[in-house]
Formats: structure tokens, C-alpha cells, sequence
């Protein structure tokens, strides 16, 4: 026989291409690699959060050019290093639905110390409704049982509205 040959439509030595044994010690070797990635990105966050202008530059990347409004939020280690970046609810063009506990259980999961909370205004109006004012304290307090600290909460448009700037924190 030819090592050519066909078997079940396959040449044979394609066949061999798709064994189905693993090989441990490569697997072994590829989760030590991942646990080192994961370790080192942890102990040197990447990106700090110095002042609102830092903070707000980097969200407005991310949130305005939406055409529907997202509640987002910037997890912080007790140096203010970014740990995570989280858009936790979707909503339609002018709300979207925020579940402090949901909030709540996102900074658990991350081990944050601190946040900035955020959302945009597809319409372009950085001002803070009052709907934005409620949420923003009933966050606070809820936030406050586990010793997460809200930093600020800021609203982007065509420009960005700083809670903590405007001392509505």
C-alpha cells in the first residue's frame, strides 16, 4: 500500500494529523504558561486611574459612539490600577436597567477596592438625570457594605460629566 492512500475519504497521513490522544506534558506546560500570564497581569496592573481626566479619557474610547446606552464600570485595586473593565447592562437609546447586586457580585469577582462607574448618553447630553443621581447613591450604599469605594460615576456624551468634579459623590 502507498502511505497515500485513502482511508474513509482521508489520506492516511492527514489522518494522523487528527489523533485524539493528549499529550499531558504539553497540556501541563500551556496552563503553567497561562497561570504565569494571569499572575503577572494581576500583580502590575497596566493602566492607572490618576485623576477623572485619566479615567474619563479612556471610557470615552469606549462608550461614545454607542447608539444605545451601557452602564459600565472600572474595577481598582487600592492604588487605583485598573483590575477590570466591565459593561455590565445594555440598554435602548435613552436607559438602561442597573441591579446593584449584580454590580455588587462583579466587584467581588474582580477583588475590587475601589470603582468608577459609568454610562453613556447616545444623545450626545452629558448631564446627570435624576435617575443618574438615584442609582448613583443607592450604588454607593450597597458598595459601601463590602469596602468597595465609588471614586466617581461619569456620564459620557459629546463631553463627560463627572460625578465627583461636579460633587454629586
Amino acid at each position: 500500500m502507498k502511505a497515500k492512500q485513502k482511508q474513509n475519504g482521508v489520506k492516511s497521513e492527514d489522518a494522523a494529523q487528527y489523533s485524539t490522544s493528549h499529550n499531558h506534558i504539553e497540556d501541563d506546560k500551556t496552563i503553567a504558561l497561562a497561570i504565569a500570564i494571569i499572575e503577572r497581569r494581576m500583580s502590575k496592573p497596566e493602566f492607572f486611574v490618576t485623576s477623572p481626566d485619566t479615567a474619563a479619557d479612556y471610557l470615552k474610547l469606549k462608550l461614545a459612539n454607542l447608539e444605545h446606552e451601557v452602564f459600565a464600570m472600572l474595577m481598582l485595586d487600592n492604588r487605583h490600577g485598573v483590575i477590570a473593565y466591565s459593561e455590565l447592562f445594555r440598554g435602548t437609546i435613552d436607559g438602561a436597567s442597573v441591579h446593584p447586586r449584580e454590580v455588587v457580585k462583579e466587584c467581588l469577582k474582580h477583588n475590587a477596592a475601589a470603582v468608577v462607574l459609568a454610562h453613556n448618553h447616545p444623545s450626545g447630553n452629558s448631564d446627570p438625570s435624576v435617575a443618574d443621581q438615584k442609582i448613583t447613591a443607592r450604588l454607593k450604599d450597597a458598595l459601601a457594605l463590602i469596602e468597595v469605594r465609588v471614586l466617581d460615576h461619569m456620564v459620557i456624551g459629546l463631553d463627560v460629566t463627572s460625578f465627583a468634579e461636579k460633587g454629586l459623590i
